[in-house]
């Protein structure tokens, strides 16, 4: 039996307000993208087939990889993980406080917006800069590294733990309140198990990205693999610079995989 067409709803109709805000959101990113092509010197894309013959040579040295020194590139690159490890354990013992501190639903906006500011600092500077400061304060070497990686994790931790915090069902947090639990108690039984699954895929993310994040402190004195790679960089050695890169590949692979793994047990 069909259904008359004048039972069928109508589809919903946006508002005029609605049109407005999607053209002038999608029209300044336009507008944006046409003011930095200049800048951002798009317009010397043909260059990438003008000096193709330039990386061609360059590239040649990479299909022959040298694995003479194979176990000083493990060792590097074992104490990278470690670096990456340590630095996002310290950066979630930042973000758990932080991040439900900075959740409108949790802490008063008195408190929930001076957090989300100390967060977004956390976020901006680079870890590069934030290493420099601690290689001035303990000089060089893996701890200025994982302090560097545990304060800009810690921010990024924090804005995403605070989210998940927001999104919630208040239902749990009002049957712990419902027993005259202190609020203390509401968080640990209410919003923590909720969240703690999310949480710790988070976490495992971020662990992935330090691992290769923190390859580029070796800049600043770091040690770890990135010494290791810009040391052959410099040096023109491209075939070990290949060997290298294949080594930091299968680490963060592997990496990735037990982080898949555990993430498929728990969500």
């Amino acid at each position: 039996m069909k259904t008359p067409p004048d039972a069928i709803p109508a589809p919903p109709r946006r508002s005029l307000t609605n049109w407005v805000f999607d053209i002038l959101i999608w029209g300044g990113v336009a507008a944006l993208l046409v003011v930095s092509f200049r800048a951002a010197e798009i317009y010397r894309f043909t260059d990438l087939f003008s000096g193709s013959n330039r990386m061609g040579q360059f590239g040649g040295q990479f299909l022959r990889p040298d694995f003479s020194h194979w176990q000083t590139y493990v060792s590097a690159m074992w104490l990278t993980v470690q670096m990456a490890l340590w630095g996002t354990f310290l950066a979630i013992i930042i973000a758990v406080p932080l991040g439900l501190a900075g959740a409108k639903n949790i802490a008063p906006i008195w408190v929930q917006q001076p957090i989300r500011r100390l967060l977004d600092i956390q976020r901006s500077i680079p870890d590069l800069v934030v290493g420099a400061l601690f290689v001035v304060a303990v000089s060089l070497g893996p701890f200025a590294g994982v302090m560097a990686l545990a304060v800009n994790t810690g921010g990024v931790l924090g804005k995403l733990f605070s989210e998940a915090v927001e999104s919630i069902e208040r239902g749990p947090v009002e049957g712990v309140r419902a027993t005259g639990a202190a609020p203390l108690h509401e968080i640990m039984w209410g919003v923590i198990p909720q969240v703690a699954p999310l949480w710790t895929s988070y976490a495992l993310y971020r662990f992935e990205s330090n691992a290769r994040a923190a390859t580029v402190l070796s800049l600043i004195g770091a040690g770890g693999i990135g010494q290791v790679l810009f040391d052959s960089i410099n040096g023109f050695e491209f075939s070990q610079t290949a060997a290298i890169v294949i080594v930091i590949i299968v680490a963060v692979s592997m990496i990735d995989l037990i982080s898949q793994a555990i993430r498929s047990r728990l969500l």
